[in-house]
């Protein structure tokens, strides 16, 4: 019997840098999609996070991967504003669409990150051409074996 996999839930985006349009995962649906939560104070997200999602972004631009990179900021909040990241973004080269994630009302928890039920960052997401989800990595993702995933999901047919 083939494993289930959760349907994923909605991202919740409140300003978007390097897409004209903002992302939606329902409007994604029929696409893989490759989602890295991030914090720009994080270490393991500058050191290997988002380089390795530009590193896939690239590497996968000639297929139909969106990849989409989520500030998540549950900590340090007043340093890590959508001013201070659109530097980050200049600064580090990063071309994929970044959102940042909706802060929570009911709780310190940003909405997508606890909707997603992230432990941290750096958090890999792979999500399957049906809108489920293939993978949910928390820390470092080795190279070789998110490129394995990504190369599957896009094998994948609906």
């Amino acid at each position: 019997m083939a494993k289930a996999f959760p349907v994923a839930p909605e991202i919740a985006v409140s300003q978007w840098f390097n897409t004209k349009v903002p992302l939606t995962l329902e409007a994604l649906r029929g696409r893989p999609v490759l989602l890295h939560a991030f914090q720009m104070l994080c270490p393991g997200c500058v050191a290997h996070g988002t380089p390795q999602t530009e590193r896939a972004h690239r590497l996968f631009r000639d297929t139909d991967l969106q990849v989409i990179g989520l500030h998540t900021v549950f900590e340090h909040h007043a340093a890590m504003t959508p001013v201070s990241l659109e530097a980050f973004i200049h600064e580090y080269r990063l071309s994929f669409p970044i959102g940042v994630d909706q802060p929570g009302k009911a709780s310190p928890m940003p909405v997508s990150m606890e909707r997603f039920q992230m432990r941290g960052t750096p958090t890999s997401i792979l999500i399957g051409r049906d809108g489920t989800i293939r993978h949910h990595g928390f820390g470092q993702s080795d190279d070789m074996s998110l490129g394995a995933m990504i190369a599957q999901a896009l094998a994948e047919t609906i």
